[in-house]
C-alpha cells in the first residue's frame, strides 16, 4: 500500500454535500401535490442518501412495483431538479477541509449514484464542478456503487491509482465499493445513516464525526497532519 494520499474521492449526498433539505422539501412538495400530510425533517434525513426511490417507499408506502410508483418517482425529481441548491451546501468544516486538500496539491473528486442531469447542475450552481479531478454520477457506467466500477473510472479519470485513493461515504455499498476498489476508506458519521445501519461492521479504516477528520487519514510526505 502507497504511504501517501494523492486522491480523496468523495459521495455526494450525506458526505461532501448536505443536500437533505432539497431533497425533504421535494419530498414534501410532492406529498402534498397528492394530498398527503408532510412528513417531519427528522424522519426524510436518514433516507437521502438511498435516493428518490427510497424517498416513495418511505412517503407513500409503495412497492416500486406499483403502477403509480414512477410517475410519483418522476415528480419527486422534477421538483428537486427545479429546486436543487436552495438550502443545500458544504457539510460545515467541508469547504476548509476542500481548501487544504488542493493547498497540499491532492486532487479530490465525486463518486455518486445519483443520476448526472442531478449531480452536474448541482456541483455547477456550488461552483464545484471546476475543482473536482473527476465527477462520477450514477449513470456514468452501466455500473453503480456498491460495484467497484464507478470508483476505478474515478481513478482513470483523476490520473491516479487505487491504492493511493481515500474513498468518503455514509453508506455501506459506499465502503463496499471502496474496499474492492482497493482503496482506504472513511464512513462520514456526520451523513445520513439510518437507525438500523452499524457502521462498524462495514469495514471501514475508520468512522469520522467531522469532516475535518478526513485530513488526519491523508497520508502527506512532510505534512504535520499526516
Amino acid at each position: 500500500m502507497p504511504n501517501h494520499t494523492s486522491t480523496v474521492l468523495f459521495d455526494l449526498d450525506g458526505t461532501l454535500l448536505d443536500t437533505a433539505p432539497d431533497l425533504a422539501a421535494a419530498l414534501n412538495a410532492t406529498l402534498q401535490l397528492n394530498e398527503r400530510a408532510a412528513l417531519p425533517f427528522d424522519m426524510i434525513r436518514p433516507v437521502v442518501s438511498h435516493g428518490g426511490r427510497a424517498l416513495i417507499e418511505l412517503g407513500f408506502g409503495l412497492d416500486p412495483q406499483h403502477p403509480e410508483f414512477e410517475p410519483l418517482r418522476k415528480q419527486l425529481l422534477d421538483l428537486y431538479q427545479a429546486n436543487i441548491a436552495v438550502h443545500t451546501a458544504l457539510f460545515p468544516g467541508m469547504a476548509e477541509v476542500l481548501d487544504e486538500l488542493e493547498h497540499r496539491g491532492i486532487r479530490w473528486g465525486v463518486v455518486t449514484n445519483k443520476p448526472g442531469w442531478l449531480t452536474e447542475p448541482l456541483l455547477d450552481a456550488l461552483a464545484l464542478d471546476s475543482r473536482a479531478a473527476c465527477i462520477v454520477s450514477g449513470d456514468t457506467l452501466k455500473e453503480r456503487k456498491p460495484h467497484p466500477a464507478p470508483l476505478l473510472h474515478a481513478c482513470k479519470l483523476a490520473g491516479c491509482q487505487p491504492g493511493e485513493t481515500l474513498y468518503v461515504g455514509d453508506a455501506e455499498r459506499d465502503i463496499e465499493a471502496g474496499r474492492n476498489a482497493g482503496m482506504r476508506t472513511l464512513v462520514a458519521l456526520f451523513g445520513y445513516l439510518m437507525e438500523h445501519d452499524r457502521p462498524e461492521q462495514w469495514g471501514a479504516d475508520a468512522l469520522i464525526e467531522h469532516p475535518a477528520d478526513i485530513l488526519h487519514h491523508v497520508r502527506t510526505p512532510g505534512s504535520i497532519r499526516a
